[in-house]
C-alpha cells in the first residue's frame, strides 16, 4: 500500500511541473503539497487499514473543497 503512496506522489509531481510550465503557480503549489504529503506518508510504514482510512478522509476533504470551489468561488465563462 505503501508503494501506491508513491505512485500518486509521482502523479501529483508530473502535474505540478505542468502546473508550473504552464504558468498556474497557485496550483502547482498547490499540488507540490499533496506531493509532499504523499511521499512523507509513503515511508511510514502504516497498517494498510490506516493508509485506507487516510485516503478516504483525503477523498472527502477534496471532494468538500471541490464542492465548494465550484459552488461559490468559480465564475463561469466561455473564453478569455
Amino acid at each position: 500500500m505503501d508503494r501506491m503512496y508513491r505512485v500518486l506522489a509521482f502523479w501529483t509531481g508530473i502535474f505540478t511541473v505542468m502546473f508550473f510550465v504552464g504558468g498556474m503557480d497557485k496550483t502547482a503549489i498547490l499540488f507540490l503539497i499533496q506531493t509532499v504529503f504523499f511521499i512523507s506518508l509513503s515511508y511510514l510504514k502504516l497498517s494498510e487499514r490506516l493508509y485506507m482510512y487516510i485516503f478516504g478522509a483525503y477523498l472527502t476533504i477534496f471532494f468538500i473543497g471541490f464542492t465548494y470551489y465550484s459552488t461559490f468561488l468559480l465564475v463561469p465563462q466561455f473564453g478569455h
